[in-house]
């Protein structure tokens, strides 16, 4: 079983930044890829951006440029580095951690940016 839990959420005023941090704990080895979604209120779950063990990533379109995703493989951390944030970032932010064949999700941080 691994756990992994979000931390880093909050409000700040567009064009602000913001660091989430995703810790992995548990049955943690071969946890191969990790990854950031967020759903704002009334939409589906998104992706916003992984990240292998091997640290190969990927950025939905909305976010390129502005947040970086990275990992620490010691610490079984990932973090979510998010820059120029705007108002449509407005989200709950999860992350996802892969062991083989099984998914496990946080409980997500709320992020809020105000205009």
């Amino acid at each position: 079983q691994v756990q992994v839990v979000e931390s880093g959420g909050g409000l700040v005023q567009a064009g602000g930044s913001l660091r989430l941090s995703c810790a992995a704990s548990g049955i943690i080895f071969s946890i191969n890829a990790m990854g950031w979604y967020r759903q704002a209120p009334g939409k589906q779950r998104e992706l916003v951006a992984t990240i292998t063990s091997g640290l190969r990533t990927n950025y939905a379109d909305s976010v390129k440029g502005r947040f970086t995703i990275s990992r620490d493989n010691v610490k079984n951390t990932a973090y979510l580095q998010m820059n120029s944030l705007k108002p449509e970032d407005t989200a709950v932010y999860y992350c996802k951690a892969v062991r083989g064949n099984y998914i496990y999700w946080g409980q997500g941080t709320q992020v809020t940016v105000s205009s």
